[in-house]
């Protein structure tokens, strides 16, 4: 085994063993745990053997910055970078890529041949996989685990998950022989307390040592504006003062809003956290960083930084969230406000981290925070080596009990749960390389059929509970009576009063026409009351159970209906990916991109592409639309399908002719597709948002950034991202095949006139 200059944890020890054997493992293990140390090991037996490893990251920034600390460690002709927009030394012994640039290799597609692109590959290392719990992307791990060779080691390492057991067997079921190292572990251990606003001064433990709830903590009252004054009271000045007078500083203070951020921030600048020496080497540090970066000179938050606090969050530019990233690693800041997003695996150590409140407000209204989320957020407190414990403090609120707070302290981890979606893509990807009844062996492999049992638990629960309320109605005749029996004695009551009601109607008419009765009526008469006798021999006529063996026996039968809705449910539930898969597969070949389950030529250049609904894509390119239009004008037409529905509103900003004219044309293109999908329900988003089409015109057109920016109030982070995603697509357009050499050079140039500071800008 590599000798590391530390003495290793029983777990990681463990952990390189099972690699030493030649398997594959699962790793989970807090945040702040030590399992990079693993993956560090399969560095060294990679290097060792000569053979290649590949390191996969969830996010581009990560992978960014463990090719930073890995080319430092192992030398830069050792380590190659593979994201969407970048290629650095792809040959390398080791390269760090993100996890979709793996499967997108998986598919042979956009990197060569799957033979080539896995030469000499022994490992692969997949770095948070917990992502899989990903709405939007978690559909990559498991594509990632199914079509990776089984000669490859997978090395998967995890958050804490309750499920691990569940998706280690099922990575041995579809990969290779598979071990778990489960660790709940944590080198710094955690403290956790509880600000009270009706003791402002003073941070209180949230447990006693037994672990029960502190009686001393009271809950928040609702706080209601009175008078002028509308803003709510806010103790943030006083929480970080309490944090600094207990020496429980570097904290990260998780809030969910962007714009509290920078509020707090800026409350707390006047703090004095940092000391004069701190604050010169800040400056220094800033004026060195904007030299590189002069499109952050001028920023209004620089005075912030030099007083140790600092925002960090989506809206902000990629160049200035690493500088305070930087800075924090350094122990320059004190104090980083910030969205959950910096709790996803970026390398901010932390003393303490605060965590504003345990509910969040979403679309929905207000939800606690799932176990997963808190772990996240507390678990980068604590820093390796430099601290004894970690500390989280928890601010108490109206939306939650601090009895809440507690059971979410103390509760375990959520389980991962399959986000497997079948796109176009995956559809072509598939028969292409695959018959049909290969392809759905492989769907099936998904962890989503897998764990189906566990997506099932709900519908199964109220199967259960159907089935109890029926045991519970199932009513005992005193007689000994079946149903059935009810039944026939409840059909001749029911014709004998029918009956009885007509003899009585003939009784009426004849009397009021003074006729005496025929034989044919009396005859009625007599049938009738013979029925009487026949009901008067059941037992039920004069049973005063009666009415509730009927009422049972009506409520059953609708238990029934719905029971067997249910089970109609499951049935399709356990086929859904496959039913998915064909509902694609179905569109596909209506469009001409599938013949004979083998993709056409544009079938194949779909398969190539990458979007959340690569057949939109395909069909806009293949119609013609794009062509003939300039580098700015391509660029605000890509950013219309590119960007998403936004929650804001922003004020419309008009487009140049040919923009308006190729989208509307784009819109017939939408109707027909939406037609087909409904048809096949099939849910991938057509997006047409023209919201940062004027934008990019303008910045591709030569603008200034500050022009650019200025036009809408929208964070300068979120026009960089949407400007990010519009290179993404303009990248694949010179790169897959059948696209028109003109567009492929007028994509080329439009991403060069994109890419310049600050979206070129990494993170």
């Amino acid at each position: 085994m590599y000798e590391f200059p530390f003495e290793l944890d029983d777990f990681q020890k463990e952990a390189c063993e099972i690699i030493n054997n030649g398997e594959s493992v699962v790793v989970c293990a807090p945040t702040g745990a030590g399992k990079t140390v693993i993956a560090q090991h399969a560095i060294h037996k990679a290097l060792e053997q000569g053979v290649r490893i590949f390191y996969t990251t969830p996010l581009k920034a990560l992978s960014n910055q463990k090719f930073y600390d890995f080319s430092e460690k192992y030398g830069s002709d050792k380590v190659g970078l593979l994201t969407g927009d970048t290629s650095i030394n792809r040959g390398a012994q080791i390269v760090i890529m993100t996890t979709e640039v793996f499967r997108n290799m998986l598919y042979g597609t956009n990197f060569g041949a799957v033979a080539d692109n896995l030469k000499d590959v022994r490992y692969v290392v997949l770095d948070e996989v917990h992502y899989m719990n990903d709405e939007q992307r978690g559909t990559v791990w498991e594509e990632s685990i199914i079509y990776c060779p089984t000669n490859i080691q997978i090395i998967a390492l995890s958050a804490t998950v309750a499920n691990c057991d569940e998706l280690t067997n099922w990575i041995n079921t579809v990969h290779s022989k598979t071990k778990l190292v489960n660790t709940d572990f944590r080198p710094v251990p955690l403290r956790f307390h509880y600000f009270d606003s009706s003791q402002p001064f003073k941070l209180l433990p949230l447990l006693t040592p037994d672990g029960k709830l502190n009686k001393k903590i009271r809950p928040e009252k609702p706080q209601w504006a009175k008078g002028k004054d509308k803003r709510k009271k806010t103790y943030v000045k006083q929480i970080i003062k309490n944090l600094a007078d207990n020496d429980m500083l570097p904290a990260i203070y998780f809030t969910f809003s962007r714009k509290k951020c920078d509020e707090q921030m800026e409350k707390c600048s006047g703090l004095g956290l940092n000391t004069k020496a701190e604050q010169i080497r800040i400056k220094d540090f800033i004026d060195e960083y904007i030299a590189e970066n002069p499109h952050l000179y001028g920023n209004k938050h620089i005075e912030y930084l030099i007083q140790g606090v600092a925002s960090h969050h989506a809206g902000l530019l990629p160049a200035w969230k690493n500088l305070v990233e930087k800075l924090f690693q350094q122990g320059l800041i004190k104090v980083v406000f910030a969205t959950e997003t910096l709790a996803a695996g970026i390398n901010m150590p932390a003393r303490s981290t605060v965590i504003s409140s345990t509910s969040k407000r979403t679309d929905s209204g207000h939800r606690m925070l799932t176990a997963n989320e808190f772990l996240q957020m507390s678990g980068r407190a604590g820093r390796r080596g430099m601290d004894e414990v970690g500390y989280v403090t928890i601010i108490g609120t109206s939306f939650q009990t601090p009895e809440e707070v507690a059971e979410l302290v103390l509760s375990g981890s959520n389980p991962l749960e399959s986000k497997f979606s079948p796109s176009y893509s995956m559809v072509l990807n598939l028969l292409q390389r695959f018959t049909q009844d290969e392809a759905k062996e492989l769907i099936l492999k998904s962890f989503g059929y897998y764990s189906s049992d566990f997506r099932l638990k709900p519908i199964l629960a109220q199967l259960e509970q159907y089935d109890a309320e029926i045991a519970e109605r199932n009513f005992v005749c005193p007689s000994k009576h079946t149903d059935e029996k009810l039944f026939e004695y409840d059909k001749l009551r029911f014709l004998y009063v029918q009956n009885r009601q007509t003899y009585k109607k003939i009784l009426r008419q004849e009397k009021a026409k003074h006729r005496s009765l025929s034989p044919e009526v009396i005859e009625f008469g007599e049938r009738n009351k013979a029925d009487l006798k026949k009901l008067q021999s059941y037992a039920c006529d004069l049973c005063k159970h009666y009415k509730k063996h009927a009422k049972n026996i009506e409520v059953i039968k609708r238990i029934q209906s719905k029971k067997q809705k249910l089970e109609h449910e499951i049935e399709r539930q356990k086929d859904i990916y496959w039913n998915k898969f064909l509902a694609h597969r179905a569109v596909l070949e209506e469009y001409g991109y599938l013949k004979n389950d083998y993709p056409t030529e544009r079938g194949k250049t779909t398969s190539q592409l990458r979007s959340e609904n690569e057949l939109f894509l395909a069909e806009i390119i293949f119609s013609g639309v794009l062509e003939n239009l300039t580098p700015s004008q391509l660029a605000g037409v890509i950013c219309a399908i590119t960007t998403e529905e936004l929650r804001i509103e922003i004020p419309y900003i008009p487009f140049s002719e040919p923009i308006r004219k190729t989208l509307n044309l784009i819109r017939n293109i939408k109707k027909k597709l939406y037609k087909a999908q409904t048809r096949h329900d099939i849910d991938a988003p057509l997006n047409i948002n023209p919201y940062f089409s004027s934008l990019i015109e303008l910045w591709v057109e030569g603008a200034e950034w500050e022009t650019v920016s200025e036009q809408i109030e929208i964070g300068e982070g979120d026009i960089v991202r949407a400007f990010k995603r519009v290179v993404d697509v303009l990248r694949q357009l010179t790169v897959i095949d059948n696209v028109p050499e003109s567009l492929v050079f007028t994509a080329r140039e439009a991403i060069e006139k994109i890419l310049r500071a600050p979206v070129d800008a990494e993170g």
